[in-house]
């Protein structure tokens, strides 16, 4: 007769021997989406020891990956390489070997539909993809930002439609990526990680799996939790620079220096967090995540109109920079139609090469459809190709004497730190600053117009 302590169901024995595997760094990984949060997540785990599979539908991508080329910034180029000549990490379009994978993570693109919808259709593909190779003893984790409610709505019928049973056979969690593009000080590894899992089970393995790699693990009640996490993370941001922008749109109109202002009340060591007024949002986060929650809201009968308002804000500024751009203009006697305007910068922020979302793309699509002649510059984008709503097809000009001297405009978009502005205004007719990266500037400030 089996006593108490014999009795043990097969769910604790697939629980217990994933864990072991894990803490051992023996688990087979697999990382879905091997783009700005998938492969610096390969890498750091590739780290510790892993053996990591890199899943992703574009072959060139692959073909990279395999041959140790490195195009993600917030990769090291020799660490990718060494990782890859260790044989710790391979990429393949095979989705098949997601059999082989002890631990399946998604870090899979979440944008917006036209419509401004939340477009999940990544992760149900790669769900989709899982379900069939999925087996007992799997964890699959989620790290697409996305709506409250993702995982347990959408992933988990998929999987279950298997016939296997989460958190007995299979295990389930959300743990949001906090990706950070061009942060030198905070990284994958040191950035707190949050985690929820559907039962349990799936909480405890998840968090161990993440505990590996990252410093401080934030465990937290369930998926949606987590999920609703990270949407307010970005929200926050995107409510503040709405803020912000719309007291820089009140102090055009009084005046006053925005910047000062912000700088000012910076230096209230309580109560404040700065934040700096621009030409628009930019990024996979701030311009979409807060979308997910007013989607998600409307199912409830709630409306998120504060959210709303930044949105419309945030979308706002990028008009009010044309009509700055055409009010620098006329005080030159010059009108925007047919006006020579170079665009110094295309990224989203300073010193990376990620254009998604960047308001730069908006702006110089309004000057187009306006008539101006438009070129830019950016030391990280080489090429900027159509998508989205955007139609723009440029190639990144070089930054030289007699292409500044020719601009009617140098609008400034993004602040990149390589940039000499001093003398780029020393070289230039007329600027249009949206950053503040004149700030230093001390000499032909009769140039510069500041947002």
């Amino acid at each position: 007769m089996m006593t108490v302590k014999e009795v043990i169901t097969s769910e604790d024995v697939l629980a217990s021997e994933l864990k072991n595997k894990i803490v051992s760094h023996k688990a087979q990984v697999g990382v879905i989406g091997l783009g700005y949060v998938g492969l610096p997540l390969a890498v750091e785990k590739g780290k510790v020891g892993f053996h990591v599979i890199g899943f992703d539908i574009n072959a060139e991508r692959v073909a990279k990956v395999n041959a140790g080329d490195n195009y993600i910034g917030d990769v090291k180029d020799e660490e990718l390489q060494e990782l890859v000549q260790k044989g710790l990490i391979v990429a393949t379009t095979d989705f098949s070997r997601l059999a082989e994978c002890d631990v399946i993570i998604i870090c899979v693109p979440t944008p917006l539909t036209i419509t401004r919808d939340p477009d999940i259709s990544y992760i149900q593909a790669s769900t989709e993809q899982i379900a069939k190779y999925l087996r007992p003893g799997q964890l699959v984790t989620l790290e697409s930002t996305t709506y409250p409610g993702t995982t347990q709505e959408v992933i988990l019928p998929i999987l279950e439609k298997t016939g296997l049973k989460v958190g007995k056979d299979f295990f389930l969690a959300f743990s949001p990526e906090r990706v950070d593009p061009g942060n030198k000080r905070f990284t994958t590894k040191n950035t707190s990680k949050v985690v929820g899992g559907v039962t349990p089970a799936c909480l405890e393995i998840s968090y161990t799996l993440y505990n590996q790699t990252i410093l401080n693990v934030v465990p937290v009640s369930s998926p949606a939790a987590a999920e609703l996490t990270k949407v307010f993370e970005n929200t926050y941001r995107a409510i503040n620079i709405a803020m912000v922008n719309e007291l820089m749109l009140l102090c055009d109109r009084m005046g006053i220096d925005i910047w000062e202002v912000v700088e000012a009340a910076g230096t209230k060591p309580f109560g404040i967090q700065t934040f700096y007024p621009g030409p628009g949002v930019g990024g996979h986060c701030i311009p979409i995540d807060p979308f997910y929650l007013t989607w998600k809201a409307r199912e409830y009968d709630f409306h998120t109109r504060f959210i709303e308002l930044a949105g419309e804000i945030n979308v706002e500024v990028s008009y009010y920079v044309i009509n700055k751009i055409i009010r620098a203009l006329n005080n030159e006697n010059k009108s925007l139609k047919d006006a020579k305007i170079f665009v110094l910068g295309v990224a989203y922020k300073k010193d990376i090469d990620d254009v998604r979302e960047s308001p730069a793309l908006k702006i110089m699509e309004l000057l187009r459809k306006n008539g101006a002649n438009i070129s830019y510059h950016d030391p990280y984008v080489s090429v900027i190709e159509p998508h989205g709503g955007s139609t723009i097809h440029l190639e990144s000009t070089p930054l030289t004497e007699d292409v500044l001297s020719g601009a009617d405009c140098v609008l400034i978009i993004t602040d990149h730190s390589d940039i000499d502005y001093e003398w780029v205004v020393e070289n230039s007719k007329l600027i249009v600053d949206t950053r503040n990266a004149t700030k230093n500037v001390v000499n032909n400030r009769e140039k510069i117009v500041k947002i």
